[in-house]
């Protein structure tokens, strides 16, 4: 089973080469890794970090492109692997995730996509936000399409799916702002089910005031919503409750930033 394993990036030089050893550290003799970096034309020292690692690497693109979706898609078009999946550059694997996702896939041949436990990290790479992770882990014993149109449990580092599928649902929208991995989501789950990892996480999603959960968490839980409403149906159970959970989550956020804005001042 091949891995293709997609890495964008855009002047992300502080975790870049981090991101890269999580993911070149994870070939083995019993995984086969594809491994592409899209760079949208870095001008803060990416390139030289990519350049160290060029021979590791099946293809690298550095060329301007039109945000992160774009950069995905262009990966998808240079992806030759079985499974699947994209880590943003800031983001890493944990050790033997690969090989953990190569055996759920030949366990479940059906399944059109396969996910695990992801923590939340800091810039310094200690966990934060264990209650949201916490609370997300609720809904895995539950996990369905049902479930995941009334909310958005999957935590996106932690998701691989197979690539015939991609050419069935298509390309990632760009015309999105930030929910396009959910939106995109929901589509791959029309094409079979998603089979959960358990065990100990597969990633860590790294949060930071650039992020785009720290810069656009509004836009992107009301496009999440408009994303589960078009997928489950206007009037349909699902899309009530994800109104509710929308703005329950989006109060949640604006209180969380205010709250960090106030000790930010405190400390001036």
């Amino acid at each position: 089973m091949k891995f293709s394993v997609i890495t964008i990036n855009y002047n992300g030089s502080a975790f870049l080469e981090q991101t890269i050893k999580s993911v070149l550290e994870l070939q083995s003799d019993d995984v086969e890794l594809e491994y592409i970096i899209v760079d949208g034309g870095s001008t803060d020292g990416s390139i030289d970090i990519i350049n160290r690692y060029h021979d590791e690497l099946a293809h690298c693109i550095v060329e301007k492109d039109d945000g992160p979706a774009h950069a995905i898609n262009k990966g998808f078009n240079l992806a030759s692997g079985d499974i699947v999946c994209w880590l943003n550059s800031d983001d890493i694997y944990y050790g033997g995730a690969l090989t953990r996702v190569q055996q759920a896939f030949a366990e479940n041949p059906g399944a059109s996509m396969c996910f695990g436990g992801c923590d939340i990290i800091d810039e310094q790479g200690g966990e934060i936000r264990s209650s949201i992770t916490r609370f997300k882990e609720l809904f895995y014993p539950l996990s369905r399409r049902f479930t995941y149109q009334c909310i958005n449990y999957i935590s996106q580092p932690s998701l691989f799916f197979r690539r015939d599928i991609v050419e069935k649902v298509g390309p990632i929208r760009q015309d999105m702002a930030a929910a396009w991995d959910y939106e995109f989501i929901l589509r791959l789950w029309h094409h079979g089910p998603a089979k959960r990892i358990p065990g100990r996480p597969l990633a860590a999603f790294r949060w930071h005031d650039q992020t785009i959960s720290g810069q656009h968490f509004r836009i992107q839980f009301l496009e999440e919503y408009d994303a589960a409403r078009k997928d489950a149906g206007s009037f349909s159970i699902q899309a009530g409750i994800h109104f509710l959970v929308c703005w329950g989550i989006i109060g949640i956020y604006s209180a969380m930033s205010t709250l960090r804005a106030r000790s930010g001042n405190n400390k001036q």
